[in-house]
């Protein structure tokens, strides 16, 4: 009696066994990386060729976020600072100290630092920093208690869902837009609370967050 199946299909149970293998590994492996800090860089800290101190920049000395992040509510990009902004306070300010002989090189030299990045959007996403900040989102808000941080490190997973989180509800994050810069202030230093004062906010600024696909991936 002739063999109704071509004899190649002896070994389609182990092929298709293989292949539903590798597929559920597949998929395993990419839920764990890109559902976890590990793709979301939660904790995220690493070494900068300079040792820049936030917590003793901003709140022992008092200096503004836009005093280097100068671009920030201008610019979709917030800008790295150049050497010549950090030499306008060291040439007078620590001006022999060896940890800053990185910064006084590239200042002579007119060469960048190499600063490490710790925060960055995929290439598919478009964030545009001074709409938020024009519309009273903190720095707080998506970079955390950076005026705390000696060493600066990724606070906040910003995934997909975490924007959308704040898109469907921004009453939770707007504040005045002069307090944006303040990481300490709370709505109830002026008593008020965050929702009802974000709500009235969100009437008179018309603040409408995209929800759809083509909101940030342009």
């Amino acid at each position: 009696m002739a063999n109704i199946f071509p004899k190649w299909t002896n070994a389609l149970p182990l092929k298709v066994l293989v292949g539903a293998m590798v597929t559920v590994t597949a998929l395993a492996g990419g839920v764990t990386y890109y559902f976890t800090p590990k793709y979301t860089r939660a904790g995220y800290m690493p070494s900068q060729p300079v040792p820049f101190s936030h917590a003793i920049h901003v709140n022992q000395v008092g200096l503004d976020c836009r005093y280097c992040h100068s671009h920030v509510e201008r610019a979709a990009h917030s800008n790295i600072p150049t050497s010549q902004t950090c030499m306008n306070c060291h040439t007078q300010i620590k001006a022999t100290s060896p940890r800053l002989e990185v910064v006084r090189k590239s200042y002579e030299t007119n060469t960048p630092i190499n600063w490490v990045r710790i925060h960055k959007a995929p290439d598919y996403v478009y964030f545009n920093h001074s709409a938020h900040v024009n519309r009273g989102v903190s720095c707080v808000s998506c970079h955390g208690k950076v005026n705390e941080m000696a060493v600066v490190w990724h606070d906040q997973p910003q995934s997909m869902s975490w924007c959308l989180d704040c898109h469907r509800a921004p009453e939770n994050h707007l504040r005045p837009v002069e307090y944006v810069t303040n990481l300490n202030w709370k709505a109830e230093d002026i008593g008020k609370q965050q929702v009802a004062m974000g709500k009235d906010l969100k009437t008179a600024w018309n603040v409408q967050p995209p929800l759809t696909c083509n909101g940030c991936h342009r």
